[in-house]
C-alpha cells in the first residue's frame, strides 16, 4: 500500500508530506481548490507523462516522492530489473522534472526508465475515475479482468499455443527448404557428383602445398646434395678417410695414452659424421625432385582451388560442403517422410491446443455468469434498477486464436428495459457511468486487485441514498485493499477512515494549495459545509455529526 507522499514544487503544491495507512482514505475541498494537483502529482510518480506545465512557476524542478510498502506481486519484476529491496524494506520511487520539460526517475535510488516505473506503477496502484479507461472501459483488458475473477489459470494454453506456433513454424520452414531444394535438385545433383568425384580431404591444400614446396626446394638442392654426398661417402670421402685413420690409430693406441685419446677421438668424429651423412640422406629423399609428381601436385591443387572459388567456400571448406550439399539432396530424395511427421505434430500440437482453450472457454463461461450476478446485485443499491449486465463471449476465427485462447471478452450494459446491450462506453449519463464503474470494481474487487485504489470523484452527479450507497461499497473495498477517494459528497466523506482537506491560499502575491489531515471536530465541520456550501448551519453540523456516527 502507498505509504507516503511527498511532493515539491508541483503545480502550486510548494511543499508537502502526506503519511496514508490502511482502510479508506478522503479527500475534500472546495472546487478549485487543486485535488486534480496531488493525483497528477502521484502519477507523475506512477510513471505518468512528464511535462514542463508540472513545474511550479520560479522553481528549477518539481519532484514527487511515493514510498509503498511492496506487494509480493511484484517481486519478479523487480528482481528482472535489478532492483532490490529487502524483506521488510519499503519501496520508494521518485520522479523529478525540470523546468525544461526533462525528468528522471528513480526507484530505491537506482535510475529506471520510465516505462518500468509505468509498469511498477500499475501494479501498486489503480486509479479509476468518471472516464476511467484503464481496463474497466477498455474493452482489450476485459478478458484479463475475466481471468482475474474467475481465477483462470491461463499457462497451459499459453504453453499449449507456443507449441503449436512452433511446430507450425518447424512445418512452414520444412516446406520452404523442400520447395527450394527441389527448384535446386538438377544443381545440386550435379555438385554433389562433381564434390564427389574430387573427394576433397580434410587438410589436403596444406599437405600438397608443403609437398609442392619440399619439391621445388629439392630441385634447387639436388647438386649440392650430390656434392656433399660425394666429400662424405665417396672413396675419398672424409667418413671413409676418419674410418682408416680409426683403425690405424686402433693398432698404435697401446704404444702410448695420448694414442688412445686420440682413437677416442676419432671414434667420436666417426660417428657424428655418420650422422651428418644419415640427415642428408634423409633430406634428399624428403626433397627428391620428381617431375611427375611435382606435376600431379600442382595440377591436384589447381582443381582445388578452382573447385573452392566455384562454390564459394575455402578449400578446406570443400569436404563440408559435400556433406550439407548431399544431405539436402537425401532430403528431396527421401521425398515428404520427413515433412508427413512435421504435419503430424502440427496436428497434434493443434489439437492439443484446441483443448485447452476449449476447457478455458468453458471456465470463462462460468466465471462471466458468476460476475453478471455480482454485479447485478450491486446495481439495485446504486439505483440503476432497471439496468442489466451481461458478459460477452466470443469466439474469435482460428488466425486470432492467442496465448490468451480463442474468447473475446467484452462487458455490455443495457440501461433500460427492452434497449439492447452495448459497450460501456456508450453510456450517456455521466452518473450512470460512474456508478456501473463502482459496481463493477466492486464485483471484481471481491477477487483481488491492487494493494492500493484511487477513485477521483467518482460519485460526480449524484446525492442522498445514491452517494451513501457509494459510500457503503467503497467502505466495502477497504476492508480488503487501501483505497484513497476525491470526493464532494458528504456521505463518501464520511464513510472515510481518515480525512484530509484541500485547500488553497493566497498571500497577496503567491498562490499555494496545501493538504492537512482533519480531526473529528474538523471533518464533522467539513461535511457540515459539504453539506449546506459557504454559510455552515447548525442544522448542517447536526447532520455532519449523524452521518459519522452512521457511518
Amino acid at each position: 500500500m502507498l505509504l507516503s507522499l511527498s511532493i515539491r514544487d508541483v503545480v502550486l503544491i510548494e511543499a508537502l508530506e502526506l503519511s496514508f495507512g490502511p482502510g479508506l482514505g478522503v479527500l475534500t475541498g472546495e472546487t478549485g481548490a487543486g485535488k486534480s494537483i496531488l493525483l497528477d502529482a502521484l502519477g507523475l510518480a506512477l510513471g505518468a507523462r512528464a511535462e514542463s506545465g508540472l513545474v511550479r512557476q520560479g522553481a528549477a524542478q518539481a519532484a514527487v516522492t511515493a514510498t509503498f510498502e511492496p506487494p509480493d506481486t511484484i517481486a519478479g519484476l523487480l528482481a528482472d530489473s535489478g532492483i532490490e529491496v529487502e524483506a521488510g524494506e519499503p519501496l520508494i520511487v521518485r520522479r523529478t522534472v525540470k523546468a525544461d520539460g526533462g525528468s528522471r526517475a528513480f526507484v530505491n535510488d537506482q535510475p529506471v526508465s520510465a516505462a518500468l516505473l509505468r509498469e511498477l506503477g500499475s501494479a501498486l496502484v489503480e486509479i479509476h475515475g468518471q472516464h476511467d479507461d484503464r481496463g474497466l472501459l477498455n474493452a482489450r483488458g476485459h478478458r484479463d479482468l475475466l481471468d482475474s475473477f474467475g481465477r483462470l489459470d491461463v499457462v497451459c494454453v499459453t504453453q499449449a499455443h507456443a507449441a503449436w506456433r512452433e511446430a507450425e513454424a518447424a512445418l512452414a520452414r520444412a516446406r520452404d527448404e523442400l520447395e527450394t531444394a527441389e527448384r535446386d535438385r538438377e544443381w545440386l545433383e550435379h555438385a554433389v557428383a562433381e564434390l564427389t568425384s574430387a573427394a576433397p580431404g580434410s587438410g589436403e591444400e596444406e599437405a600438397l602445398a608443403e609437398a609442392r614446396t619440399n619439391m621445388q626446394r629439392g630441385a634447387r638442392l639436388s647438386d649440392d646434395l650430390a656434392a656433399l654426398d660425394q666429400h662424405l661417402q665417396g672413396s675419398g670421402g672424409a667418413l671413409s678417410n676418419l674410418r682408416q685413420a680409426a683403425r690405424r690409430l686402433d693398432r698404435l693406441g697401446p704404444e702410448h695414452p695420448l694414442l688412445a685419446e686420440a682413437l677416442s677421438a676419432l671414434d667420436r668424429a666417426v660417428i657424428e659424421a655418420a650422422e651428418a651423412e644419415d640427415r642428408i640422406e634423409r633430406a634428399r629423399e624428403a626433397l627428391a625432385h620428381d617431375p611427375a609428381r611435382l606435376e600431379e601436385i600442382e595440377t591436384r591443387l589447381f582443381d582445388l582451388r578452382a573447385l573452392a572459388r566455384k562454390y564459394r567456400v575455402t578449400v578446406d571448406g570443400l569436404p563440408a560442403l559435400a556433406e550439407e550439399l548431399s544431405v539436402r539432396l537425401q532430403t528431396i530424395e527421401a521425398g515428404g517422410e520427413g515433412l508427413a511427421q512435421l504435419e503430424a505434430e502440427a496436428r497434434k500440437r493443434r489439437a492439443d491446443y484446441d483443448t485447452v482453450a476449449a476447457a478455458l472457454s468453458q471456465a470463462r463461461e462460468a466465471a462471466a455468469n458468476r460476475l453478471d450476478a455480482a454485479v447485478a446485485a450491486e446495481l439495485a443499491p446504486l439505483k440503476l434498477d432497471a439496468a442489466r449486465f451481461r458478459t460477452a463471449i466470443e469466439r474469435l476465427p482460428e488466425e486470432q486464436w492467442s496465448a490468451a485462447g480463442r474468447d473475446r471478452v467484452e462487458f455490455l450494459i443495457s440501461t433500460n428495459p427492452g434497449a439492447p446491450f452495448a459497450p460501456l462506453v456508450k453510456i450517456a449519463s455521466g452518473g450512470e457511468l460512474s456508478r456501473f464503474i463502482l459496481a463493477l470494481k466492486v464485483a471484481l474487487a471481491e477477487e483481488g486487485g491492487a494493494a492500493t485504489m484511487i477513485f477521483d470523484e467518482i460519485d460526480r452527479g449524484v446525492g442522498g441514498a445514491v452517494a451513501s450507497a457509494i459510500g457503503e461499497r467503497l467502505a466495502r473495498l477497504s476492508e480488503r485493499a487501501q483505497l484513497l477517494v476525491v470526493t464532494h459528497s458528504p456521505q463518501v466523506a464520511a464513510r472515510g477512515d481518515k480525512q484530509w482537506l484541500i485547500a488553497k491560499s493566497h498571500d497577496g502575491l503567491v498562490t499555494r494549495t496545501g493538504v492537512r489531515a482533519l480531526d473529528e471536530e474538523e471533518r464533522r465541520e467539513e461535511i457540515a459545509r459539504m453539506l449546506s456550501g459557504a454559510t455552515i448551519t447548525d442544522e448542517a453540523r447536526a447532520q455532519a455529526g449523524k452521518l459519522l456516527e452512521a457511518a
